[in-house]
């Protein structure tokens, strides 16, 4: 297939070359000093001590240089979609399909929902229904990325954690195409399979991430040390019940117990969280998409978020001074 990585981070980073290295053609949208250590060295990917180099690849920063793609992975966060949403569609193949690796609530979760909330727009990660309006459902495939990779250095990834990329239609339905981006996955390496209920999916992953990402940021603290400490456990706990209940008013369900996904997050031991990696670089936080964007279902469904807002007021405040200020945060090495 040919596939291109819009935004080859650590993600898009790790799937790209895994993919690249499984025979697939690829092309990385990438941009400044990442963009350029690829040109000039390859990618670089590391996992478990062994380092794999991808040279055979196109990188650039301009997608509109990019066409014909049968598979684009949408792996930039959450807020910086609407700046390429027009762009995107361009890209494809007459029958290519944007994978949407995006952490927390999509753009797309109401559509293709049955039922009252059908079609509802995300206002808090689309605020005038842009993306709805701009990118065709019918050409969107779900991903949760459950992996914990960083970027080591312009043009490294290393892995942390963690395979797993399962994919599911945004109406259920167990189709042709996504049986075949499956089978990819699973023959680049990862572990992948088709979910009847995507949207679930999202919540459980969203679960941990809409209280460890912004209690981590807050504290400095990684995965291991926020559950190990009693209060932010309880901190953590309290947020994902509130999200439970809201997730549960639109239909999703839970397949692990709360406590069972702590004692997961605590299992992936001294991790700094995407938020935290941010903070400390001095990039924007994906705030809205982790925990607005809940916060926001919580309205629409009538279920309060007293643990949610007072987190979400705070760490959003942090956000703002350290984009205004343009400070980075020091962070030790784990």
């Amino acid at each position: 297939m040919k596939v291109c990585v819009v935004g080859a981070g650590a993600i898009g980073g790790m799937m790209a070359a895994k993919l690249a290295n499984s025979g697939h053609q690829l092309t990385i949208i990438a941009r400044g000093a990442h963009l350029d250590a690829i040109r000039n060295n390859g990618l670089k990917y590391i996992e478990n001590g062994e380092e794999l180099i991808i040279t055979e690849l196109t990188a650039t920063a301009d997608m509109s240089e990019v066409s014909g793609q049968d598979l684009v992975l949408l792996g930039v966060k959450a807020h910086q979609i609407a700046p390429i949403a027009d762009k995107l569609q361009g890209m494809l193949s007459d029958e290519g399909v944007i994978v949407t690796l995006q952490n927390g609530i999509p753009w797309w979760y109401f559509q293709k929902l049955a039922g009252d909330y059908e079609n509802n727009i995300v206002r808090t990660v689309d605020p005038d229904g842009a993306l709805a309006a701009a990118i065709d459902p019918s050409r969107i495939i779900g991903c949760i990325a459950y992996p914990a990779a960083t970027i080591d250095a312009p043009g490294v990834i290393r892995h942390i954690e963690g395979n797993r990329y399962p994919v599911g239609e945004l109406d259920g339905s167990e189709s042709e195409r996504v049986q075949a981006i499956c089978s990819a996955f699973v023959e680049a390496g990862f572990k992948s399979f088709v979910l009847p209920d995507i949207r679930s999916e999202i919540w459980l992953k969203l679960w941990g991430n809409l209280s460890f990402n912004p209690i981590s940021a807050l504290t400095h603290s990684t995965l291991v040390d926020i559950c190990q400490f009693p209060q932010t456990r309880a901190l953590a706990a309290q947020m994902m019940t509130e999200a439970q209940q809201i997730a549960e008013q639109l239909g999703a369900s839970f397949r692990v117990t709360l406590e069972r996904r702590i004692e997961g997050a605590e299992a992936v031991g001294k991790h700094k969280t995407s938020m935290l990696q941010d903070l400390e670089v001095g990039k924007a936080m994906e705030i809205d998409g982790m925990l607005g964007v809940v916060i926001e279902l919580g309205e629409q469904t009538g279920v309060a978020t007293p643990a949610m807002n007072t987190v979400y007021a705070l760490v959003s405040l942090l956000n703002k001074t350290v984009q205004e200020e343009g400070i980075k945060v020091a962070g030790s090495s784990v």
